[in-house]
């Protein structure tokens, strides 16, 4: 089994910052603000040959209240979960009342624990040892997490009763890792990238929408239990959090993310932060699940957040949050404006649904499934040309200085969106509106579904462009009497023919 490392403390000790350094990544959000991290942020890590999990928690202060006391049960069940526990304390600030609560805490809970004084940089490590030695934890590891100084020593003593991983022992501690797409091969022969994710991998899920709309709400419901806080409170969910699971033995990786305002409306540094997390999610997933509220309907910003959707090619599901309760009148008012201002997105399936009741919330996964399966389902060549021939004798390019547009063949450019690259000539001045009639051909004929697909165009080059005449009047002259001579055959062959 693979070590679980939980890091736990009061508020602003410098959790967040330890989670980055050991995940080598920027995956929780840091600054100098007290009660940022809200929820439990898992990460993996790897040190000496021994691959961990990293839990980066909310700091629990004792006296907390409303949605604080939320933040404190995702930490003690973050407690509950690992092997090993770093207990944080801050050297500059000395030993607190919370701190000492916290050690009496994890001294009746008989876990392995040890005791990490931050921010000694500017501290005597010693005085640090001496300043948090009644706490009855053992000697304090110091360590300046901002700086990466005293991690090995940490590392050391925290995992060093664990075994190393037992595939880095059989070759001797290194790995081969291959490129996204890339498939082994014989030897000798050039591996095959096929661009795009593939079903083996999993379906990344990001749950996106306005802040309260009932995200966290709908994250929990999908999996069964309180792994987020939910509370009544816009702007609950801080950072994106990344929730591997499995359902039906199909593997799923569902994302919580911030609620997004209007610009606007975001005034805060860590607000701001969330949003960028939020959209780095949204690019980062295979499928998003669009969650609008909907006692108050389609707004202008939801309509902003479906273009950014759009714009990254993901895969999509629209979910209409709090759909109980709702008048007869009220559902067929909020389907006519669901029908009017999301056109743009019909490929997508919609679900009225209930996060907090579950109901229909069981139905989103068949339609991530059939979304997923269209965004990176592969067609052969000449499937997609055989598409684009049929349109084209149905319904002809337009004319362009009197000559007609002439798309040839179309080949598969990627998936998730699908990609299909056609060549042809004139191809700059292919309109829009003929763009959109072959993209709707190509998803009525390959039945996809919550997808968007791009269509690129590639013009053919002409090869004597820019080259000079070099003919002499000599081979001017042989090949007009050659082309002379092919027209007076071909008039006695129909001559004959009459």
């Amino acid at each position: 089994m693979v070590p679980v490392i939980a890091l736990v403390g009061r508020p602003n000790v410098g959790k967040s910052t330890l989670f980055n350094r050991l995940t080598k990544s920027r995956d929780a959000i840091v600054a100098e603000y007290a009660g940022l991290t809200r929820d439990r942020q898992y990460g993996e890590a790897k040190w000496q040959g021994r691959t961990y999990i990293v839990i980066d928690t909310g700091g629990i202060s004792g006296d907390e209240e409303g949605i604080d006391a939320k933040m404190a049960e995702q930490s003690l069940q973050a407690i509950e979960e690992a092997d090993a526990v770093l207990f944080m304390v801050d050297s500059r600030a000395g030993m607190t009342a919370a701190d000492q609560m916290i050690g009496e805490h994890l001294r009746k809970r008989n876990k392995r624990c040890f005791l990490v004084a931050n921010k000694v940089d500017s501290v005597d490590p010693d005085i640090a040892r001496a300043e948090f030695s009644p706490l009855g934890l053992g000697d304090a590891l110091p360590i300046a997490a901002a700086h990466g100084r005293g991690i090995s020593h940490m590392l050391e003593e925290a995992l060093g009763i664990f075994p190393r991983d037992d595939a880095q022992e059989a070759d001797g501690g290194e790995g081969v890792e291959l490129a996204e797409g890339e498939e082994v091969v014989a030897e000798g022969q050039e591996p095959k990238r096929i661009p795009g994710p593939s079903e083996k991998d999993g379906i990344k899920i990001a749950i996106i929408g306005r802040p309260n709309v009932g995200k966290s709400t709908l994250v929990n419901r999908m999996l069964g239990e309180e792994r987020v806080i939910v509370y009544d409170q816009a702007g609950t969910t801080r950072d994106s959090i990344y929730i591997p699971f499995e359902r039906d033995e199909e593997k799923y990786t569902l994302i919580d993310t911030a609620g997004v305002r209007r610009r606007g409306k975001i005034f805060e540094a860590v607000e701001k932060f969330s949003v960028v997390k939020t959209l780095q999610a949204i690019q980062d997933a295979n499928v998003v699940i669009f969650v609008m509220d909907a006692r108050e309907g389609v707004v202008e910003h939801d309509l902003n957040l479906l273009g950014f959707v759009l714009e990254t090619g993901r895969a999509l599901v629209i979910a209409l949050n709090k759909w109980d309760g709702m008048e007869p009148g009220e559902r067929d008012y909020v389907k006519t404006e669901l029908e009017r201002r999301l056109f743009f997105v019909d490929f997508a399936d919609i679900h009225f649904i209930s996060a907090k009741h579950g109901t229909g919330v069981g139905h989103l996964y068949k339609s991530v499934q059939a979304a997923f399966k269209s965004a990176i389902t592969r067609w052969p060549t000449s499937r997609l040309t055989q598409i684009l021939e049929d349109a084209v004798r149905e319904h002809q390019p337009p004319m362009v200085n009197s000559r007609r547009i002439k798309l040839r063949y179309a080949h598969l450019g990627g998936a998730n969106p699908p990609l299909i690259v056609i060549h042809g000539n004139q191809v700059d001045a292919v309109p829009k509106s003929y763009t959109r009639y072959l993209e709707n051909t190509y998803r009525r004929v390959l039945k996809l579904v919550g997808t968007p697909i791009r269509i690129e165009y590639k013009g053919g080059d002409n090869p004597y462009e820019g080259r000079k005449n070099t003919l002499t009047d000599r081979q001017v002259n042989k090949k007009r009497r050659l082309m002379s001579h092919h027209k007076k055959a071909e008039k006695k062959r129909r001559d004959k023919k009459r």
